[in-house]
């Protein structure tokens, strides 16, 4: 596919035209596959691909036009302006996560104790952590292989959080928190997004709850007030068209506060509400 002896520029040229590649997933396979900085890619445009340059480029744009997401090929995605190593075994992080992000932040206590389920990468229970240096951040996922994965991005990213394998809330028995927050799987079994675009290549059990979508969502609203301490919120991610559902499951169970919040698309992405009180 390229050639030894092609200049760099040329390979741009040849990448984006021929192969009809984004121009941002074009710079990033020619810096992972040589090695440059962004920076270094533009100051040596001229330089010439070796033999073993061309091959190794060669191998990762045909993967990409195969359709596997950047972030596997790369092992790696930016999220809240850090990085994350991915893998298949976790969802890749989504600029859309962020707000769920941001709510927690606004609404967790000083010194807080954060419960984050279902974490997978640890995209958020590490952002959380590493933004708010005071808080206590718990993380827990029903996957070995995700934990793993969470675990190396917490210590990448020098972020001080507890990771647990749990089915949903059964390693935080007897457990109180001051912020609950999670991205569980919302899709529809047999939606056809999981057919398309990246969600081919990414865990299926991180996507759907293989029912209607709303099943996780009513396992943790159901279980989240013997979880919460008094006036503490529930917030989660959803999907572009389950907010209004995912109100009346909140406002079903004696949440107060219920409301969606919009991301930068204007989707209402993430909701949440004060959980009713529970004995202790």
């Amino acid at each position: 596919m390229i050639a030894a002896g092609a200049t760099i520029a040329a390979v741009q040229a040849q990448t984006h035209y021929a192969q009809r590649l984004d121009p941002l997933d074009n710079r990033i396979l020619i810096c992972h596959a040589l090695g440059l900085t962004r920076v270094a890619l533009i100051t040596q445009s001229e330089r010439a691909l070796t033999a073993d340059e061309a091959a190794r480029l060669s191998a990762l744009l045909q993967r990409r036009l195969d359709g596997e997401p950047i972030a596997y090929i790369v092992g790696e995605r930016e999220f809240f302006g850090l990085p994350f190593k991915v893998s298949p075994s976790v969802l890749i992080p989504r600029p859309d996560t962020e707000l769920l992000v941001e709510l927690a932040i606004e609404r967790l206590p000083p010194s807080g104790r954060v419960l984050d389920m279902g974490t997978g990468s640890g995209a958020i229970a590490v952002a959380l952590a590493h933004t708010r240096r005071d808080a206590d951040v718990t993380a827990l996922d029903v996957s070995p292989a995700a934990l793993e994965v969470a675990r190396g991005n917490a210590e990448l990213n020098g972020a001080r959080v507890r990771f647990l394998e749990s089915d949903w809330y059964s390693a935080a028995a007897g457990q109180r928190y001051q912020l609950i927050v999670s991205n569980p799987p919302y899709i529809a079994d047999g939606d056809r997004h999981l057919s398309e675009g990246d969600l081919r290549f990414e865990p299926g059990g991180a996507l759907t709850d293989y029912a209607d979508g709303l099943s996780a969502l009513r396992t943790i609203i159901a279980g989240a007030p013997a979880h919460l301490e008094a006036g503490c919120w529930l917030l989660m991610e959803h999907g572009y068209d389950q907010a209004e559902a995912v109100r009346a499951l909140l406002a079903a169970q004696g949440y107060t506060e219920v409301q969606s919040w919009r991301d930068l698309a204007g989707i209402e992405r993430v909701s949440g509400g004060i959980a009713p009180t529970t004995a202790a």
